[in-house]
């Protein structure tokens, strides 16, 4: 209320905004030149205990006892949005909303700061919002530039960070779009590392776009159909193609930083318009299209991304032929496992309208679409940061809240238990509008911003759904891919899912009331999967978090005279710093277990066994519990191994301080949990066990394939929540040290 009264609009004296910091109140005044002695009498009549005419006292008490202090303002006290979204660099360009003074000549006001603007060297909107007492103009320019100019600072009553979105690039004529795209390119560092690829299997790509033609080369352009071409004529693949490379062009385009890309991109077109292989395989024409890129160039690492689905999702998870054959593609068993490969693959997409007016019911029965089922590919579902709505439809807004689920995506609700969790993880995906009658659209600035298929005509489009999900996390495999050329493809799945973490908004949605049960988990994992990935999480340990990553075969089963029986388990030897940990003492830690491996599937229907026998094998995880010795661990574990061999209930009780817990999280080939405690508690936990369950390699031993082995990644992290001790250094002086010693972390034992 105070603040308040600081403003004198007769005397053009205005309050500009008014931020709260901790306990204070801080109010921003605009004082004109030569109305400063407004103040200057106030605080006199205060002092001098003042009264008017009629003896009323002239003190302001009210007002002048609640300021604290005054102090010409400063940049900061125009700043109004969240500290962490101003740049750390005064001297990056981005762009600004420059919230104006609207006072009684709006229009004269926007020219006059137009004209400011320019003399700053600052880039004024054409576009530009008016409010009833504020014009929100957006400003492309540097902290510093804006710092260097009181004329511009002056005319400025708050000043956030841009909310840009794909609307403002997309909308631009081709001659803007060209110097955006220019920009961009001087900015794109070219550097491919690692041998690293995204294999895009959709509708081709046309590699004339100046940001594709340096990652994409003619003869890296296949087909399956030869009198088809490799180009692109519906744009699906071409906009793919960008988001893979470069992922969303909005944040690249409004930032001025370096655009880093590590890794190549190589095309085969199986689709041209929707109709196209009526009567065709799709599981034959992937296969067709993985092997014609793979003759050319063998040595490549790739990430296959495919985001063409079937248009329903009527297997709720059953695998069908084309599931089966992705899976089958991911493992190569029959290859004798030569050239494992890394799918990505999209959920499938609701367009429903009368689906998205009915959000978020709508997604529990929305079901993943075929071939996303397929236990050893990553699937990708959407979820969506989009929510600023084009200032041409003001009636609408976005119908899922930031950090939500898109409405776009599908979901693996209304499957069996059996069958694994998909998605694995989510992706932006992009939003939809709708307004307050139930009408719903798609909306531009909803949508993500890539490359046209056409650029003499427009350099930039629009992608969105589970497509364009597919095609970030595409990228982000690549990614991880070029910086760790040694891992297998059954790692940089496992990596992914293990850096995912849930966002609030889901969490509220599918475990509300408190913490999650087992009933709320499963619609969690359902609807959602792991979470959002993070590619700097996958890639770096941090001081106060370190991760471990294996990568190993074991053999699961070998027969006994005429019986198959489970083989080998392995245990691993966590390299923890004990001392550390148990000096933490109650400080809570959490460990994180992720264990990826591709299985050989045998698909077909056999009843209610199905599901059991499509697996070729199984693995488990296990952590040794506190005060648990090594050989109560091993036994406890052949117990386990040996309940499952029979199709019984494991028995020894249950493991507390688990997010998912034994029993839910054994689905499909990607498991992935945490633990959480104190860090003592995790000091007594120093072994991991891995062991095989069930699988049609031991259950159908005709097959002869029960002394093959089968190849796992496990990652185990541990996550403290303050970095002041460095438990990563710590880990790597032990790890070298014990490197001097011969050490076995992995113990064959029998079931």
């Amino acid at each position: 209320m105070a603040a308040e009264s600081l403003a004198r609009d007769h005397r053009g004296i205005e309050l500009m905004n008014v931020r709260k910091q901790g306990t204070q109140i801080l109010a921003t005044v605009f004082v004109p030149q030569g109305k400063l002695d407004h103040f200057e009498r106030m605080i006199t009549e205060y002092v001098d205990h003042k009264t008017d005419k009629n003896g009323k006292a002239l003190d302001h008490q009210s007002l002048l006892d609640a300021i604290s202090a005054l102090r010409v303002a400063t940049f900061e006290s125009l700043w109004t949005d969240a500290t962490d979204a101003l740049p750390a660099d005064p001297a990056q360009a981005i762009w600004w909303e420059a919230w104006l003074a609207r006072g009684t000549h709006a229009e004269r006001t926007l020219a006059d700061f137009r004209a400011v603007a320019a003399m700053a060297g600052l880039q004024v909107s054409d576009r530009v919002l008016h409010f009833p007492e504020r014009t929100v103009a957006q400003v492309h320019g540097s902290k510093n530039q804006l710092l260097q100019s009181s004329l511009v600072l002056n005319m400025i009553a708050e000043l956030r960070r841009s909310k840009t979105t794909a609307e403002f690039f997309a909308g631009l004529p081709l001659d803007e779009q060209e110097d955006w795209q220019g920009d961009l390119q001087r900015r794109l560092l070219v550097e491919p590392t690692g041998n690293a690829y995204v294999t895009l299997l959709d509708t081709g790509v046309n590699h004339g776009h100046p940001l594709l033609a340096p990652f994409v080369a003619d003869a890296d352009r296949h087909t399956v159909e030869p009198n088809w071409g490799p180009d692109d004529a519906n744009g699906h693949g071409s906009e793919l193609a960008g988001l893979a490379l470069m992922g969303d062009l909005t944040p690249a385009l409004s930032e001025d930083a370096p655009l880093h890309v590590p890794h190549r991109l190589e095309s085969v077109k199986i689709l041209r318009w929707p109709g196209d292989n009526e009567g065709e395989s799709f599981g034959a024409i992937t296969a067709e299209a993985v092997g014609r890129v793979e003759i050319t160039a063998v040595e490549r690492r790739r990430v296959f991304a495919m985001a063409v689905s079937s248009t329903d999702g009527r297997d709720r998870g059953r695998p069908s032929s084309w599931s089966a054959e992705v899976d089958r593609l991911a493992c190569d068993y029959e290859g004798q496992g030569a050239t494992p490969r890394l799918f990505v693959l999209c959920a499938g997409n609701t367009n429903d309208n009368d689906a998205w007016a009915a959000y978020p019911h709508s997604l529990t029965t929305s079901s993943v679409h075929d071939p996303g089922q397929a236990w050893n590919a990553l699937t990708v579902g959407a979820y969506s940061e989009l929510t600023t709505i084009s200032a041409h439809a003001p009636a609408y807004k976005a119908i899922a809240s930031a950090g939500a689920l898109s409405p776009y995506t599908t979901t693996s609700a209304t499957w069996q238990h059996g069958w694994p969790f998909k998605p694995d993880i989510v992706m932006e995906g992009g939003n939809v509008a709708i307004e307050p009658y139930g009408f719903t659209s798609s909306m531009d600035s909803l949508s993500l911003l890539t490359t046209g298929h056409k650029p003499h005509e427009r350099l930039f489009s629009l992608s969105w759904a589970t497509s364009a999900a597919t095609a970030l996390a595409a990228g982000m495999c690549a990614r991880i891919a070029a910086a760790y050329p040694g891992f297998w493809p059954e790692t940089i799945r496992g990596l992914t899912v293990h850096s995912a973490r849930w966002t609030q908004p889901m969490l509220d949605a599918y475990t509300p009331g408190g913490p999650p049960n087992q009933t709320t988990l499963r619609q969690l994992l359902r609807h959602c999967g792991y979470g959002v990935p993070s590619l700097e999480r996958a890639l770096y340990s941090a001081g106060n978090s370190l991760t471990m990553i294996v990568q190993d075969e074991i053999h699961p089963y070998h027969k006994v005279g005429s019986d198959v029986k489970t083989r080998d388990m392995h245990l691993h030897d966590l390299p923890w710093p004990n001392e550390l940990l148990e000096e933490l003492g109650d400080l809570p830690v959490t460990l994180r277990v992720t264990l990826s491996y591709f299985i050989e599937p045998n698909p077909g229907e056999r009843g209610g066994i199905d599901k059991y026998a499509y697996q070729s094998h199984a693995l488990r995880f296990a952590v040794r519990r506190p005060l648990e010795t090594e050989a109560a661990f091993r036994g406890r574990i052949n117990a386990q191994a040996a309940a499952e061999e029979h199709g019984l209930p494991s028995g020894g009780g249950t493991d507390t301080g688990w997010t998912i817990g034994e029993r839910l999280r054994t689905r499909g080939s990607l498991l992935s949990d945490s633990w959480t405690g104190t860090a003592a508690q995790l000091a007594n936990r120093g072994q991991l066990a891995i062991f095989p369950a069930m699988g049609w390699w031991r259950n159908r031993p005709s097959h002869q394939r029960f002394n093959r082995s089968a190849r796992y990644s496990l990652l185990i992290s541990i996550e403290a929540p303050t970095a002041e001790q460095d438990l990563y250094a710590l880990v790597a002086q032990k790890i070298v040290a014990a490197t001097e010693v011969p050490v076995q972390v992995e113990i064959p034992a029998q079931a």
